[in-house]
């Protein structure tokens, strides 16, 4: 309830002052999926949120539900708090349920907000294991979703939405560090060629003296 009715209020005020546009809506599959989202700003699950209709459950560090009515809202919004100090066995359990359930997924897999000063420092940082890990033990297809640049106020930020792909060729093989390592490089070289053509059709266009 509280997820759709925070679609209701707030997508007029954000689409006024965080004007969103969104384009690869079709790449969407239907059923459970991991969308693997890169890191800009605290924003960026709320925008997502607001500009895409079908619930998502995003994998939210502990520490945001430390607010008591922070706390009320992300649990409404059927965040799932994880403790990114230890393996969380709670919040791996409760991942993989909502996939069994045919349910999204939302992983920002950097582990952090980029820390980048400028936007054209936003680069995917370093991306962990937990993507390909999920993605492996429930067999399910990832969706890259890059955000081009960090939100702010009156400036339009794209959300791409990338083709599925599964990680169908380590199905079946034990989940070792090799295994999660090269799984994990195809998420980030995905998530990389997302990117790339989002800058090269959204980004910054060089001025005259620039070029």
């Amino acid at each position: 309830m509280i997820y759709r009715l925070a679609q209701i209020f707030f997508w007029l005020p954000f689409k006024i002052f965080c004007p969103t546009k969104v384009i690869g809506r079709k790449n969407m599959p239907k059923g459970a999926a991991i969308l693997s989202c890169n890191h800009t700003s605290n924003l960026d699950a709320v925008l997502i949120v607001l500009n895409t209709y079908e619930k998502k459950h995003f994998l939210t560090k502990k520490e945001l539900f430390k607010n008591s009515f922070i706390s009320f809202l992300l649990k409404g919004m059927k965040c799932i708090k994880i403790d990114r100090s230890k393996s969380d066995i709670t919040a791996i359990k409760n991942s993989l349920k909502v996939l069994k359930d045919g349910k999204k997924l939302a992983i920002f897999p950097e582990g952090t907000r980029n820390k980048g000063q400028q936007d054209e420092q936003l680069e995917i940082g370093e991306v962990k294991q937990g993507v390909s890990m999920f993605a492996l033990k429930a067999q399910v297809p990832i969706v890259p979703v890059i955000l081009n640049r960090r939100p702010r106020l009156f400036r339009r930020t794209i959300i791409a939405i990338g083709q599925p792909f599964t990680l169908e060729e380590y199905y079946g093989q034990k989940l070792g560090a090799e295994v999660l390592d090269e799984a994990s490089a195809l998420v980030s070289q995905k998530m990389h060629q997302l990117q790339e053509e989002v800058n090269e059709k959204y980004g910054k266009k060089k001025s005259k003296k620039e070029a």
